[in-house]
């Protein structure tokens, strides 16, 4: 049996902020499918984690962690879920937070996190085969494996894979808490340097034995300047162990025949259900109720990588010239709340901004939506637009990494309808503009658009092609091979 751990600073259903969170509470339930796999998470005992989990919880182990001069309580707690068991590492004074991230220790709470995790795998006797660790608060994990704990019993033939999930966020410090915070030595400042500071995010590149990102496209884009974010060379120098898998979405989380938050379930079968939530989000937020206008929809943390500039040029145009309701849900920086929430008071009768995030919300405008929206500057995988798909509201996304991979451009091949979304190429909002205004003549075509939103809810986003490759990724460096 091949035994599996996952290291994450945050897991669906128990603590999560993003995208991270929802792979890491469906990608692991995919990989336990398989038998042969024993699949196990850890992340922090957040005070975000519910009593509903905390109830189902046991006590499996009680120690200290000693990180440089410190000498830290540590408890690990267990449940099982889905075939998965799931540890939380359990320190008040790191994880007892209003926040999961923002705090101005984060450098200690993760390194304390990943050396917990290391001296959890032996009081435990789990030895994995594979330590597969995610983005930059678990990339100390792998450091640590190799700079610590390679001659301890146990640990000499644990596997390493590093997955980044978003290149910008590298986990960045300066020299001075080498020593102090990360308790490694001058002989690491090597390992950890790059451009003169700590970089975790770059020292888990070169030490793990394969580094993966969340989608094929990625994986290539990160090797530029452009999309590198100033790690492009050292990704270049260990380019042999890179590849890119697409993520997918839990399809029974994500499911609009059995959704509890919608007004009406529906499947791709039956997608009259999509109306009579349109109707309900329109009476909820008090716009015109009428099934016959076209809802268009982004759903997005309102920042700048999301092109979000790209929409704000082209709105005004977009709701004044052509009958269409615009929803906008998210927070982010306050100039994109400003202008949405500036466009509404322009519109009242045609936009919504909702400067908010809800995870029910989001799966109501989903549902409600005929059209999705996202043209992004760059984006590793992106979920959103997955998620739309399988809610039926046709997406409209730029080409850039994950978004590139997962939906493919809508074309009529005399009287087979193509694709499964609207595509444009270069970052610009006229081609933006374009790829709307196709979406919508579509959409008014009442026999194309049933047929191609159908299309569109039946392509698979689940985790059962991901979580292939991804067997066939670990099973490769358990033996070597690339």
């Amino acid at each position: 049996m091949r035994k599996i751990l996952f290291v994450g600073a945050e897991v669906m259903p128990f603590a999560a902020t993003g995208g991270l969170g929802d792979v890491l509470g469906s990608l692991p339930t995919a990989l336990a499918a398989d038998e042969q796999n024993d699949v196990r998470v850890v992340m922090p005992l957040y005070s975000a984690v519910g009593e509903q989990w905390r109830e189902q919880m046991r006590d499996e182990a009680v120690f200290d962690v000693q990180l440089s001069w410190r000498t830290q309580y540590c408890g690990v707690k267990s449940l099982q879920r889905s075939s998965v068991t799931y540890y939380f590492i359990d320190n008040e004074y790191y994880f007892k937070r209003d926040s999961l991230y923002g705090s101005f220790d984060d450098g200690e709470r993760y390194a304390y996190f990943c050396m917990a995790v290391m001296e959890m795998i032996g009081k435990l006797g789990f030895y994995p085969d594979i330590l597969h660790a995610h983005d930059w608060q678990a990339a100390l994990s792998i450091v640590y494996l190799n700079t610590k704990y390679r001659s301890v019993e146990g640990y000499e033939n644990i596997k390493t894979v590093y997955t980044i999930h978003n290149i910008e966020y590298q986990g960045q410090f300066d020299f001075y808490v080498l020593g102090d915070v990360f308790a490694l030595g001058e002989e690491h400042h090597g390992l950890m340097d790059w451009g003169g500071v700590i970089n975790l995010m770059k020292a888990a590149i070169v030490c793990a034995d394969r580094v993966s990102t969340v989608s094929p496209r990625y994986a290539e884009e990160i090797r530029t300047p452009e999309y590198g974010h100033g790690l492009e060379a050292i990704l270049n120098e260990n380019a042999g162990k890179l590849c890119g898998i697409l993520n997918g979405i839990d399809y029974e989380y994500y499911n609009p025949a059995a959704d509890p938050a919608l007004a009406k379930t529906y499947s791709s079968r039956g997608i009259k259900g999509k109306v009579k939530n349109k109707l309900a989000l329109q009476n909820k937020y008090s716009l015109p109720e009428r099934g016959d206008v076209p809802m268009l929809a982004v759903i997005s943390r309102l920042a700048s990588h999301k092109g979000l500039d790209l929409l704000c040029e082209i709105s005004y145009n977009l709701v004044s010239e052509h009958d269409v309701q615009l929803v906008i849900l998210g927070k982010g920086e306050s100039r994109y709340e400003s202008f949405f929430v500036g466009l509404e008071s322009q519109f009242p009768n045609k936009v919504r901004a909702l400067i908010e995030y809800d995870r029910d919300l989001s799966r109501q405008i989903y549902a409600a939506a005929d059209v999705f929206i996202m043209p992004s500057k760059s984006e590793p995988c992106g979920l959103s637009q997955m998620i739309a798909s399988r809610y039926g509201a046709i997406p409209v996304v730029r080409e850039t990494g994950g978004l590139y991979d997962s939906i493919k451009g809508y074309w009529d091949d005399d009287g087979k309808l193509r694709g499964n979304g609207f595509t444009f190429a270069n970052y610009s909002s006229a081609e933006l503009y374009d790829r709307i205004c196709a979406a919508l003549e579509l959409w008014h075509d009442d026999d194309k658009r049933d047929k191609f939103i159908k299309i569109v809810m039946k392509t698979d986003f689940s985790w059962s092609n991901s979580a292939v490759k991804y067997n066939e990724m670990y099973s490769g460096v358990m033996t070597g091979n690339p």
